[in-house]
């Protein structure tokens, strides 16, 4: 199995970096810092970076076909303006549960924004659940009793879905709808030996239909073939990588976000670019990152 290292391209001191999403217009990376409430906007020609700083916890973010972000933040879908810095609240599909928040998010290529909820302070719990924000504002329920939603994404020829559940330590496989937007048949992809202390986080599908999955608390991110076998691994000079996503002018420069939530003073001291933006060149190509269409 090969084993590749990635290097750090931005230091930054995220608390929870997480939803790396490329732009191909502009040639540049977007990705959240959770607890921070900061939206980022990484230049790797110029190796700077751009921060909209929102004041809240703000959990993952997509672009839209009309221009702007769509965003999951704590208990809410939203939209942001970058030009005004203008946030659109729009609808909260668990007002009747408040110890629970979005987690992870992603488009499918019909532009519609999945999203999924975790308890806010019992990560293991089955409390959460994952949701369908439609372009006309519709959210869908799809699947209650998750345990730490976490990282989502569709196989080429768009007929599965992947979806983590972190501490069911199992990322998870559905047959897909496209038309409609229904999932069925969910089955175990691969699952996670727990006693490593690792768990499964950000998720991203690449050109090939291979699987990439971070592996949180042990520092890094594995790909799988579409049948579940670990075909390949990048490892990080830090423990906690949270999300992935290609991206670079060919898709062939895998992007991971880190945090530094949960460390002590001494692992922070051994592990000081923790909360910092990482890549790796992994020899294969991503897919282009869907848009919302609303």
């Amino acid at each position: 199995m090969d084993v590749l290292q990635a290097e750090c391209v931005s230091r930054h001191d995220a608390i929870v970096g997480e939803s790396p999403v490329w732009s191909p217009a502009e040639q540049t990376l977007y990705w959240v810092d959770i607890t921070g409430g900061q939206i980022h906007r990484f230049h790797p020609a110029t190796s700077t970076t751009d921060t909209f700083d929102l004041g809240e916890p703000v959990t993952a973010l997509a672009l839209r076909t009309q221009g702007g972000l769509v965003l999951s933040l704590r208990k809410e879908f939203a939209f942001y303006d970058l030009k005004s810095r203008q946030l659109t609240r729009l609808g909260n599909p668990e007002e009747n549960l408040p110890d629970n928040r979005f987690n992870d998010a992603k488009c499918d290529r019909q532009g519609r924004f999945w999203a999924g909820t975790m308890g806010d302070k019992h990560w293991d719990q089955p409390c959460g659940g994952l949701y369908r924000f439609d372009p006309d504002r519709t959210i869908t329920k799809h699947q209650s009793d998750v345990i730490c939603a976490n990282g989502m994404g569709w196989s080429p020829d768009n007929r599965t879905m992947y979806f983590t559940e972190s501490f069911r330590y199992a990322i998870y496989a559905y047959d897909f709808d496209a038309a409609s937007g229904a999932i069925s048949n969910r089955r175990t992809l691969a699952e996670v030996d727990r006693t490593t202390g690792a768990f499964p986080d950000g998720l991203t599908v690449d050109a090939e239909g291979h699987v990439w999955s971070v592996h949180n608390a042990v520092g890094r991110v594995v790909r799988y073939t579409p049948d579940g076998r670990l075909e390949r691994t990048v490892e990080l000079p830090v423990p906690r990588p949270c999300g992935c996503s290609f991206g670079g002018e060919g898709l062939d420069t895998l992007y991971i976000t880190t945090a530094r939530e949960t460390l002590t003073p001494a692992q922070l001291e051994q592990f000081p670019l923790s909360g910092s933006l990482f890549a790796a060149k992994p020899g294969v190509r991503g897919l282009p990152e869907a848009q919302f269409a609303g």
